[in-house]
């Protein structure tokens, strides 16, 4: 009976479900569930902007490889994961090799590369031409090619689930014949998930905030902590008026980059900065010290991809600015979102103000009711199958 039962949990992970806990064992029926094929994968990564593809990718490759899993990370610029994730470059990640998108790929590299299990263009990037060259061609009698997962970008709007998981063949090139899978990383059952670490939610239940602030010298003394990962939104001095103003006073953790940059234009319209709002500058943080930021603050403002995924396991209040796009795109994005997440009206209008998709007064918000809400949606996602889960039982199927 346990081996039967054993096996029906192993094929609903195949097909994308989430029901082994950390220990491996079935949290359904307390049955050993059989891990997963070891998969070689090649993930390419273009490096375009603000760290979010890169961080994404190593967060992916990372998770991977602790389920077991072999990743060559190819990346046009590595620069990124000096600070990000130092231990990718020395002395490196078992299970994960990070390899140099030079143009064009160094051919005695790649002659000396066996051909990997899975592709995975990440965002839309395409496959080098002398790559798909050498691995492209029909495989031998009794073989198969490699899966070829198009990893798209992050969105709530309904249309993910439509496209999620549809094929695409490839119609000319060294690599005719072969079919590419869209895969569509997402908040509901019926994309592909977010990423998520088996160990995320005991490190986060472990944490000890008060340390942690006092190992990145914050000298918090029980103020409101706001963490400030934005692009430039026009509101940011109205943001710092209203923080002036609270009940309690504020320390905002701005972080390193384009965030620090408006943070400073913003405080040039005051002089100096507003009483009772103090100001904590933080160097470039790694991606667990990142976690940790969101875990310590009292609400955070969050920009992109990678830091909306952390802030919704994170479970406190946040604001989330989309990347601004010149057709506007952003704006049914940000929308499509907080219809997910039943944002009450308040915030909706927080929201679009900051992204400077309406102007006038920042809301007054609810933050007890912000909590709750977010909270809800943690759970949700809980229960739904994780992205790397889903693309392993997605390549398995397939292979």
């Amino acid at each position: 009976m346990a081996q039967a039962m054993a096996a029906v949990c192993a094929l609903y992970l195949i097909h994308g479900g989430s029901i082994r806990d950390s220990s491996g064992r079935c949290a359904r029926h307390n049955c050993r569930v059989p891990q997963s094929p070891s998969f070689l994968w090649d993930l390419f990564c273009r490096v375009v902007d603000n760290y979010g593809d890169v961080g994404v990718c190593w967060r992916l490759a990372r998770v991977l490889a602790a389920r077991g899993q072999r990743v060559r990370l190819w990346l046009d610029d590595a620069s990124a994961l000096t600070w990000m994730a130092p231990e990718a470059l020395s002395p490196g990640v078992p299970g994960v090799r990070v390899l140099p998108w030079s143009r064009p790929l160094d051919p005695v590299l790649l002659a000396n590369l066996p051909r990997a299990d899975v592709w995975v263009e990440a965002f839309g990037c395409e496959l080098p031409s002398e790559f798909l060259a050498r691995g492209g061609a029909e495989p031998a009698a009794g073989t198969k090619r490699p899966c070829w997962l198009n990893l798209e970008y992050l969105s709530a709007e309904a249309w993910v689930e439509r496209m999620h998981g549809l094929p695409s063949p490839v119609l000319a090139g060294p690599a005719r014949g072969a079919t590419k899978w869209f895969f569509y990383p997402g908040f509901t059952p019926g994309t592909g998930g977010l990423l998520c670490e088996d160990d995320l939610f005991q490190r986060q239940d472990d944490f000890d905030r008060a340390a942690w602030l006092a190992g990145h010298d914050i000298p918090w003394r029980g103020e409101c902590l706001l963490s400030l990962f934005c692009y430039e939104p026009p509101v940011l001095a109205q943001l710092l008026r209203r923080c002036a103003q609270a009940p309690r006073d504020t320390r905002i953790l701005v972080t390193a980059g384009r965030a620090a940059a408006a943070f400073k234009a913003a405080l040039a319209s005051f002089g100096t900065l507003p009483p009772r709002v103090t100001v904590s500058w933080l160097p470039y943080l790694t991606q667990d010290d990142y976690d940790a930021l969101l875990w310590s603050c009292d609400a955070n403002f969050v920009r992109g991809e990678d830091s909306l995924v952390r802030a919704l396991w994170a479970g406190q209040p946040f604001v989330w600015q989309p990347y601004p796009q010149d057709d506007g795109a952003h704006a049914n994005k940000l929308s499509a979102l907080l219809d997910w997440l039943d944002a009450p009206a308040d915030l909706r209008r927080f929201h679009a103000i900051w992204s400077g998709l309406d102007t006038g007064p920042l809301p007054t918000i609810d933050a007890s009711g912000w909590r709750r809400c977010v909270r809800a949606a943690r759970e949700r996602l809980r229960a739904q199958a994780d992205l790397a889960t889903q693309l392993t039982g997605f390549v398995q199927q397939k292979i």
